[in-house]
């Protein structure tokens, strides 16, 4: 069972701490689809808050699309954009909505069994066409406010994917699928519900992208003696941020938390001065690298440095070649 952890005397509200911590447990998968939330009177004596403070961060969840209140059973994670059957919204669908998951269960049995996409193509071309177009337009949408998780998933989805992946504020994607046919959108789970809603008139498809769990990062973090200062490096200023609260909870002011991202050149410096361990995602770990050298001579014992290999979960990048017809 995962341990939520709440600082008292911490600047942020302890609500927005538990949202958070949830938040996060979703979009890593720690709590996957289906997954039953601990009732409000196991999470009041977990983390000492009052069980109005947990319902009101449960219905949070539930109007953000993360979880689902089922009525004498509980909070269920919600299955989210391409798992959670979402298709293409023809007429044939609106009367029937199971037709499309039936086509694709058919199809998927048909690979396993070893029947090409070609061969496959006459009874399922909708589905096959859009699997085999390698060069379908495929787009990264996150927040205005946080483009920096944007550029790091597309970073990433290019470097596995080995095709072009356009990034998209969500503020402005609407505007982009009208412009467009055919697309694929996908985001981290974090901003599933509102890029779903945006793409759902559309006829777009949304895959989530579960992101990177930290386990082994968050192990060592454990066990760092008090005082030590940790700087955290990426380009997601939300990644950031949510580091910064869940290492509170892990530790409270047990360790000073920096943090920056690498176009910061001033705050960057600070961390490497200052810090005993810098995490730094793996397109901001060559920015740390040179502001260490920059920074030899004005250190005493240089930071260890930990490059995180991934942002996006391995699951979702298998899902998504296999979607686009790329495995």
């Amino acid at each position: 069972m995962i341990q939520f952890r709440i600082q008292p005397d911490s600047e942020i509200p302890a609500s927005t701490q538990l949202f958070n911590q949830i938040r996060f447990a979703i979009a890593s998968r720690q709590y996957p689809p289906g997954y039953k939330l601990p009732s409000t009177r196991a999470l009041a004596m977990q983390t000492g808050l009052h069980r109005n403070t947990i319902s009101k961060v449960y219905r949070q969840l539930e109007e953000d699309g993360f979880v689902e209140s089922l009525a004498g059973s509980g909070i269920y994670v919600r299955a989210q954009g391409h798992e959670g059957g979402s298709r293409l919204q023809s007429p044939i669908l609106k009367k029937n909505p199971n037709a499309y998951q039936v086509v694709q269960q058919a199809l998927d049995e048909l690979l396993s069994q070893g029947c090409s996409l070609s061969q496959a193509r006459e009874l399922f071309l909708a589905e096959i066409d859009w699997r085999l177009r390698c060069s379908a337009r495929v787009l990264v949408a996150v927040p205005s406010h946080d483009m920096g998780a944007g550029e790091l998933m597309v970073y990433e989805l290019e470097r596995a994917l080995k095709i072009p992946v356009q990034l998209v504020a969500m503020e402005e994607l609407a505007a982009v699928l009208d412009q467009t046919t055919s697309a694929t959108v996908v985001t981290s789970r974090y901003f599933i519900g509102d890029v779903e809603a945006i793409a759902a008139p559309k006829a777009v498809r949304v895959i989530p992208l579960d992101i990177y769990d930290y386990t082994k990062e968050l192990n060592l973090l454990k066990i760092l003696p008090k005082e030590n200062c940790v700087g955290i490096v990426s380009l997601s200023s939300g990644i950031a941020r949510a580091a910064e609260v869940i290492l509170h909870g892990l530790r409270g002011d047990e360790l000073l938390i920096m943090t920056s991202q690498p176009k910061d050149a001033y705050k960057l410096q600070a961390i490497v001065k200052r810090a005993e361990v810098i995490i730094s995602d793996l397109a901001s770990f060559a920015a740390v690298q040179a502001a260490v050298q920059t920074a030899l001579e004005d250190i005493i014992r240089p930071p260890k440095l930990i490059k995180v290999e991934n942002y996006i979960g391995t699951n979702s990048i298998n899902l998504l070649k296999r979607e686009l017809g790329l495995s």
